[in-house]
C-alpha cells in the first residue's frame, strides 16, 4: 500500500491525524470513527499490521529504504505526528469548549456520530439475518458500556500499561471511545489531562534551560506514568490491528455490522443533555483526585425542554454535525 506522496498529501494526513487525535481525547468520540469517515481507516490498520518481525529485521539489517516501503512509514509518521500535536493544540481547544460550551460540543459530536452511522451504512450491502444479529450485538455492547459506572484512579504502572492497550482501542475500533473507557477505568484525568499537562510543562522547562525540573519527584512520577501509558498504547495499536486486519479480511460484513451497532450504541455516551455527577462523601463534599480535580461518578441524562433557546441552538449543532459528515462524503465522491 506504500505510495509516494506530494506535500499536499502529507499536509492532509497531518490534519487528519490532528482530527483523530483530538477525537481520541474526547470521551464518547472515537478516533477510529474519524479515520473511517475520512477514508484512511483501512490504510491505518494495514500500516500498523506491518510493524512486525520482518520490519524489525529490515531495520536491524540497515535496509532502511525497504523498511520505509514495507511499513508504509511516511503515512504513519504524518498521521501520528498530527495525532500527537493535537494533544497540545486541538485537544486544549476542545477542553476549553467542553468547559464553557459543553452542551453545544456534545450536540455537535452527537450529530457527527449520526452522520457517521449513515456514512458507514449506505454502502453496506444486503442486510441478512446474520448481519442484523451482529448489528444488535454491537448496539447492545455499546449501550452497556454507556451506562457503566467509573472505577477509582489507579496509578500502578502495570495497570497504566493495561490502560494504554485498552485506551488506544479508540484509534483502531470505530465507535469505541478510548477516552470513555479510561473514564470507566478511573484513569482519564491521570493519563490524558494531568500527565499530558506535566509532560508539556517539562518540555517547555527543559528547552528553556530549567533542568531542575528533572529533580521534581512528582513530575518524574507523571513522566513515568505517561511513558508506560505510551508503551502500552504502542503495544495495543500493533496487537489489536493484527487481529482487526484478520477479522476484517475474513468476516468483513459481520465486523462492519458490529461497528455500526457499536457506534449506534455509543450515542448514549455523547447524548448532549446530561449532567455530570461527581463523587462526594456522605457529608456532600466533593472527592478530589491527587491533583485536586473532581472525580466523575457518572452522567445523568435527561430529555430537554423544547421551549428553551439553548435547546434549539443545540439541535442546530446536531444538524451542523450531520452536515459536516455529508460534506466529507460528498468531497470523497468528488475525489474518486
Amino acid at each position: 500500500m506504500y505510495k509516494e506522496r506530494t506535500i499536499q498529501n502529507k499536509v492532509n494526513l497531518f490534519f487528519k491525524g490532528l482530527a483523530m487525535g483530538g477525537a481520541n481525547k474526547v470521551p464518547g468520540v472515537s478516533g477510529g470513527m474519524v479515520a473511517f469517515v475520512m477514508g484512511f481507516y483501512e490504510e491505518l490498520i494495514f500500516t500498523f499490521q506491518r510493524i512486525n518481525g520482518k520490519a524489525f529485521k529490515l531495520l536491524f539489517n540497515g535496509r532502511f529504504k525497504s523498511f520505509v516501503k514495507y511499513t508504509n512509514f511516511p503515512f504513519l509518521v504524518w498521521v501520528m505526528l498530527g495525532s500527537m500535536c493535537s494533544y497540545f493544540s486541538i485537544s486544549l481547544v476542545l477542553d476549553y469548549f467542553l468547559r464553557n460550551y459543553e452542551l453545544y460540543v456534545w450536540a455537535w459530536f452527537f450529530g457527527m456520530i449520526l452522520g457517521s452511522i449513515y456514512y458507514i451504512s449506505k454502502d453496506f450491502g444486503e442486510w441478512k439475518f446474520k448481519n442484523i444479529l451482529f448489528l444488535c450485538i454491537g448496539a447492545g455492547i455499546g449501550l452497556a458500556i454507556s451506562f457503566m459506572s467509573p472505577a477509582k484512579e489507579n496509578d500502578n504502572l502495570w495497570f497504566v500499561f493495561l490502560c494504554g492497550i485498552i485506551g488506544v482501542s479508540g484509534m483502531t475500533l470505530p465507535g469505541l471511545s478510548g477516552s470513555f473507557i479510561l473514564i470507566l477505568l478511573g484513569n482519564y484525568v491521570l493519563l490524558l489531562v494531568d500527565s499530558v499537562n506535566v509532560l508539556g510543562s517539562v518540555i517547555i522547562d527543559v528547552f528553556s534551560g530549567n533542568l531542575s525540573v528533572l529533580n521534581d519527584i512528582i513530575k518524574i512520577r507523571y513522566l513515568k506514568i505517561i511513558a508506560v501509558f505510551t508503551l502500552g498504547s504502542a503495544f495495543g495499536l500493533v496487537s489489536i490491528s493484527h487481529v482487526l486486519g484478520y477479522v476484517l479480511k475474513k468476516w468483513n460484513q459481520q465486523v462492519t455490522a458490529i461497528i455500526i451497532g457499536f457506534i449506534t450504541g455509543s450515542l448514549g455516551i455523547v447524548w448532549p443533555w446530561k449532567k455530570t455527577i461527581y463523587k462526594t462523601t456522605e457529608s456532600g463534599i466533593y472527592v478530589l483526585d491527587k491533583v485536586g480535580n473532581k472525580i466523575i461518578e457518572n452522567y445523568e441524562r435527561f430529555i430537554p425542554k423544547m421551549d428553551q433557546s439553548e435547546t434549539g441552538l443545540a439541535i442546530g449543532f446536531i444538524v451542523l454535525g450531520i452536515l459536516l459528515i455529508l460534506i466529507i462524503d460528498y468531497y470523497g465522491k468528488r475525489k474518486k
